[in-house]
This record gives structure tokens, sequence and C-alpha cells, in this order.
């Protein structure tokens, strides 16, 4: 039965975009998340685009978990309906943009743009303002006007050097027309530590006192007041359609969480437990740490940093044995990215779970990155994301069971890897709109 649904109620609500990757929006973003947690605000973050790292980031500013909302790996529909159910959970929604706000796939398509339109949001825009003052004003004025459907509520000025600075920049937001809430001074420290070196204990520790840092810069010289109060829109939860079955059967995924491994969609997650045929338990274990696998009818073996900890997995020799024989048993697994370097036989030399016949290098690799369409032999059509520098030494030594293609609708050469009921590949596959389960005919 469907919860009651609740009237509109008024919300602050708006995405974080910029002229370009670079300019400060995770900065800002992180700052205040931060600032209005320590309000004792329930903030609800999201990020546009298929980043799995910045999520992570949302997530030790805020203490709440982030989610993506991305016009390609999901509809239209889809993406709305994520938006209102997280949001609802909040006192305020914060969506970090990706790249510039126009960017997109194919033009403005999947764009943070593309979001802001979708969900009626309106957009701040932050500004790169080093080496530059009252030009600023020209940059502000062509994003306000060249598409009238997005809303640019208001700038943020980030490196600023000083307060003569700042009043130049002011005098140019206002007469380009647009609102000024204010500014981030440049200052020591004020830069995001690696995206790249994944949220160990001491990296986590690092991030948190960055959010520190950058939310004590945020709510010194941003109108954090007014920005809530001008961002105010009608806000409505929407309950989604899941005709669960009475008689659910039980099933347990078994999901690899640690510091190797955590690159996860909250929505694939959030997914399986809306399964309508299966009720759902999740079960997190670490390929690092643990002896052995949980009992599980399925494990999920995620990306991350495995090369990273190629060592220790190395060591594990345990748990390694025990995914080789739950494999071989005929077990459920799906690995993706570093979860095929996992099971592959190694990683540098270092042994891995032998479960492929791959060996698995990360000298003179490159980057691979691109969204993917993917069409697997007897299962629904499923999109999702490339990211890795690894590659694979002997990536013939199996046939791929999948035809993959980009945003542009070419063909790629990424393989989707089959052995018994084990699916591996390099793309991190979205399934919130997708029964992912029905890929082992379950």
């Amino acid at each position: 039965m469907k919860k009651p649904i609740v009237k509109n109620c008024l919300k602050s609500g708006f995405v974080v975009a910029a002229a370009s990757s670079g300019s400060g929006k995770t900065t800002f973003t992180m700052g205040l998340l931060r600032a209005l947690r320590q309000r004792g605000l329930n903030v609800s973050p999201f990020k546009c685009g298929p980043d799995y790292i910045d999520t992570q980031f949302h997530r030790v500013a805020s203490g709440r978990e982030s989610v993506n909302l991305d016009m390609y790996m999901g509809t239209e529909r889809h993406v709305k309906d994520v938006y209102c159910r997280y949001g609802a959970l909040g006192d305020v929604s914060v969506v970090e943009g990706v790249m510039g706000l126009f960017d997109g796939y194919d033009n403005m398509k999947g764009s943070t743009a593309d979001v802001a339109v979708a969900l009626g949001l309106p957009v701040v825009l932050v500004v790169n303002s080093a080496s530059t003052a009252y030009s600023v004003g020209a940059l502000i004025y062509g994003f306000k006007h060249f598409n009238p459907q997005v809303e640019i509520l208001g700038a943020v000025f980030n490196k600023v050097a000083s307060d003569s600075h700042f009043a130049m920049l002011e005098r140019a937001c206002i007469d380009a027309g647009v609102e000024c809430l204010g500014y981030v001074k440049r200052m020591p420290g004020l830069e995001v530590p690696s995206r790249h070196l994944g949220l160990t204990i001491d990296n986590a520790r690092k991030m948190d006192e960055f959010a520190e840092l950058a939310a004590e810069a945020v709510a010194s010289t941003v109108n954090v007041d007014r920005l809530l109060e001008i961002s105010a829109r009608p806000f409505q939860p929407v309950e989604s359609d899941c005709d669960k079955s009475p008689s659910r059967s039980p099933l347990t995924v078994a999901m690899a969480h640690d510091d190797a491994f955590n690159f996860v969609y909250a929505e694939n997650i959030a997914a399986l437990k809306r399964n309508a045929r299966y009720d759902v338990s999740i079960v997190e274990f670490s390929p690092i740490h643990d002896a052995a696998l949980p009992d599980a009818d399925i494990v999920y073996l995620p990306g991350g940093y495995p090369e990273m900890y190629a060592e220790q997995l190395e060591a594990n020799a345990a748990m390694r044995s025990d995914i080789k024989r739950f494999a071989e048993s005929g077990g459920r697994i799906l690995a993706e990215c570093g979860g095929l370097l996992y099971i592959s036989d190694s990683i540098d030399g270092k042994r891995m779970c032998g479960v492929m016949p791959f060996e698995c290098t990360m000298n003179q690799a490159r980057l691979t990155l691109g969204y993917r369409l993917v069409h697997i032999v007897g299962f629904p059509e499923i999109r999702g994301h490339e990211f890795h520098y690894s590659k694979l030494v002997n990536p013939d030594a199996l046939a791929s069971v999948a035809e993959q293609y980009n945003a542009k609708g070419q063909k790629v050469s990424t393989a989707l890897y089959r052995h018994k009921n084990v699916f591996a590949g390099y793309t991190h596959l979205y399934w919130g709109e997708t029964d992912i389960l029905k890929l082992w005919n379950l």
C-alpha cells in the first residue's frame, strides 16, 4: 500500500554550478553542507552525473547519504523520483553540479543545467575570480541569458584576494542583473584533497578537517540566510510505484565495502531493497580484513582501489580462496571495475582470486572514461559509466557476453565477461530503474 502523499510545502533547494571544472564547486558545496549541518539542519546532498567520489565527500561534510542525479543513466522521471524521495528526508536540498553548467554528453543533454530544468531548481553560480575583476560581469550576464529555462538565482565568488577585489566583483554581478550572495577568500589549505586517494581512515579525517575549514570560510562571507530564503520552492514528495509481492522470498546480497571497494551508487542499493519479488538483505564484508564470505545468494564486488591494497588483498588468502570456491560452485557474483581486478589472476604480479583468467596492470595504462549503454543477451538494456586507469594485459582471454556503446551511440571495445554465474567488467552499472537480479534469471 502506498503511503499518503504529503501536501506541498516550501523547502530550500538549489543547484551549485560553475562555468567550468576547477572553479570551486566542491569546495563551496562541502563548506555549505557542513555549515548547514552546524546550524542543526538536515541536508539532502546530491551530485549531478555519474561521480561516485564526490558523493563520499558530501557524506563526510553533511553526515547524510549523497545520491547521484544522472540524466543519461536514468530517465527524467527516475531522476525526479530520486530527488523527491531523498529530498523529503531533509530540510534543505543541495545539488552539486558536474563540469560547466551547460556541459553534457550531447551539448546540454545530461548537463547540470538539464538536471536543474528537469527538477525546477534554481542555480547558484560559483565564479572563479582569480586573475579577474569587473570582467566577470560579462560571464555572469552570459550564463544568466544563455538559456531562459535555467534560473540563475545568484552568484558566489571563489578565490577572492581582498575586500577591494570583492567590491569590483560585486559591482559586476549587480550590473549583470544577478544577486551577489557573497564570496570565499583565497586562503591556504582551501583546496580539496586528492579525489583519488579513497576514503581511508586517514583521508576521511583530512576530508573532515577540510569540511570544517571550508564551512568557516563559507559561513563568514556568504549570506547563507539569504540563499535559503530565495531558494525556497514548493516541494511535494512523490511515492514510487512499487507493487511488492506480499510473500517475497528472502535473498541476501554480500557487498564488499572497505578501503579497497567503495564506489557504490546509493540508488543501486535502494533499488535492491525495493525489489518487488525478493526481500533483499545487504550484508557488508571486507576483502581486506575478513577471513570468509558471509552466507549470501549474491556477492557484489563494486569498484574502488584494489591496486592500492593489492598487497593486503593478496595476503588474505582465505578470502580469495572462499570467493574462488563460491564462484566455481555456481555462486552469483557481479564484479565492477576494481571488482574485476580482484577476481582476476593478478594485479601487477600480486595474486588475486583467480576466478577470471586476466592479468591486470597499472603500468602504462591511460584513463578510459565515458557513459556506456550495455546490451546483454537475455537481459534488459542497462546503462552505466566507465572510469579507470588500469588495463587487462590479456583482454581476449574470455569473450565478451555484451555489446557496449558510448553516449553518441558508437560501439566501444569495453567487454562484459562471464564465467558460470560470475559477471565482471569495467563498467559501473546503474540499476536504479532495472531489476539487476534478472541478470541471473532470478
